[in-house]
C-alpha cells in the first residue's frame, strides 16, 4: 500500500543517484545484492547486541536500494530504447525478479530473528521475542501466498499490510526504542503489524479462491 503512494516521492528523490550509478555501469543486480548482504549484515552485526537505534539507521540506508534496483532498471531500459544502451536480456530480466523477491526475505529474516534474538536474551522480554517469529512467519505468509498465486496465473494483488508497512513499522519503532522509547510500544506495534498480516493472507487467499470459483483457469495449466 505504501508502495503506492510514495513510489514518485521517492523517484523524484533518488533520479540523481539513479543516474550516477547507471553512467558508473552498475547494475540492477548488483544495486539488489550488495542492498541485500549489508541490510541482513546490519541486522545481525547490530541487532542482536542491542545496538537497536544504530542497526535501524544502518539497515534503512541498505533497504533504499530495494527501490532503486528498480528505479535503475527501468532506466535503463529507457536508454536503451532512445539507442544509448543496450537492452536487458529477458534472463537477466527473470533473474533481478528471483533474486529481488529471494532477497527480500533474507533481509526480513535477518531483521526479524536478530530482533528475537535480541529480546530472548539481552533484551530479557522473551514475550516480545515470540512477537517477532510471530511476524517472521507472518511476513513470510504474505509474501508466499502471493507468489504461489500469481505463479499460478492468478492475481493476488491485494492486502492491508504488505511488505513496506512491515518494515517502517518495525524499523521507527526498533529505531525510537533504542533512543528510550518505552518497549512496550514497540511490541504494541509489532503485535498490531502480525494481526495485519494475518488479515492480508486471509485476503489474498479469498481472492485467489473466489477467482477459482469464477471459473479462472491458472497458468499452470493452460495448454
Amino acid at each position: 500500500m505504501l508502495d503506492r503512494y510514495a513510489r514518485g516521492f521517492f523517484t523524484a528523490l533518488f533520479r540523481p543517484l539513479v543516474r550516477t550509478l547507471a553512467r558508473a555501469g552498475a547494475t540492477p543486480n548488483l544495486v539488489t545484492v550488495l542492498g541485500s548482504v549489508g541490510a541482513a549484515v546490519s541486522a545481525v552485526a547490530l541487532y542482536s547486541w542491542g545496538q537497536l537505534f544504530w542497526g535501524t539507521v544502518a539497515i534503512t540506508l541498505f533497504i533504499f536500494s530495494d527501490m532503486i534496483d528498480g528505479q535503475l532498471a527501468r532506466y535503463l531500459d529507457q536508454q536503451a530504447e532512445a539507442g544509448h544502451g543496450r537492452a536487458r536480456s529477458s534472463a537477466d530480466r527473470a533473474l533481478g525478479n528471483f533474486l529481488d523477491s529471494s532477497l527480500d526475505r533474507l533481509v526480513d529474516f535477518a531483521i526479524f530473528g536478530t530482533l528475537a534474538f535480541w529480546w530472548f536474551t539481552g533484551g530479557g522480554r522473551p514475550m516480545f521475542g515470540t512477537a517477532a517469529l510471530a511476524l517472521m512467519a507472518a511476513g513470510g505468509l504474505v509474501s508466499y501466498v502471493r507468489a504461489k498465486a500469481e505463479a499460478l496465473g492468478f492475481d493476488a494483488s491485494v492486502g492491508f499490510v504488505e511488505r513496506s508497512e512491515r518494515l517502517v513499522v518495525v524499523l521507527i519503532l526498533t529505531g525510537f526504542t533504542g533512543l528510550g522509547l518505552n518497549s512496550w510500544w514497540w511490541f504494541g506495534g509489532v503485535v498490531a503489524v502480525c494481526v495485519g498480516s494475518v488479515v492480508t493472507i486471509g485476503q489474498r487467499i479469498t481472492k485467489v479462491v473466489s477467482q477459482a470459483r469464477a471459473g479462472h483457469e491458472p497458468a499452470q495449466t493452460r495448454r
